[in-house]
């Protein structure tokens, strides 16, 4: 948790970050900004599906993404339609700790019988699906893996500004990823 960089005031936003919609984010997150009113979104939010993170921020404000560990190799449509339709040039990209993507192969027996209870589906059936898809969605090191998809997305799309950004769920904060 040495990697990131807490916000507690305006200043400490990172100077790359101010006076953008990224910036303003963290504001309304973290610092309590009141709400300004928004027509259309200013940047898009990529983010876990996990249910125990939600953001403090305004209504119409950002596009949203939510797909396990903020993995968003498999949503690249859905983000260029934010850039060149909805004509975004930022997205914070958030991470959190916890999160139900890092070592799967550990969640193996218990997607299974998950499946199998609350789905009906045949156990070997179950046990296939996770093999195929359980290698697609692993993130490995939460922190690791948002800096991996910043730089990633930065390759991509080169004239978006993209912040690596972490979620503690102990303190409903976010925090910069240091690069």
């Amino acid at each position: 948790m040495d990697r990131l960089i807490g916000i507690t005031s305006a200043q400490e936003i990172l100077p790359e970050y101010r006076e953008t919609p990224i910036g303003l984010l963290v504001e309304y997150n973290n610092l309590g900004r009141p709400f300004e009113t928004y027509d259309s979104a200013r940047l898009l939010v990529g983010m876990c599906m996990d249910n125990r993170k939600h953001l403090h921020m305004p209504d119409n404000f950002a596009f949203i993404i939510r797909s396990g560990g903020a993995n968003l190799r498999y949503s690249e449509f859905k983000v260029s339609y934010a850039i060149a339709v909805g004509n975004v040039s930022h997205i914070a990209l958030i991470g959190h700790n916890h999160c139900g993507m890092v070592n799967l192969v550990a969640r193996k027996s218990e997607f299974v019988a998950g499946l199998v209870a609350q789905a009906g589906w045949e156990p070997s059936k179950a046990e296939d699906h996770f093999n195929q898809f359980a290698p697609m969605f692993e993130i490995g090191n939460e922190i690791d893996f948002i800096q991996s998809e910043a730089i990633r997305l930065r390759h991509r799309y080169p004239k978006i500004l993209i912040a690596p950004m972490f979620y503690l769920v102990e303190d409903n904060q976010l925090y910069f990823i240091r690069e």
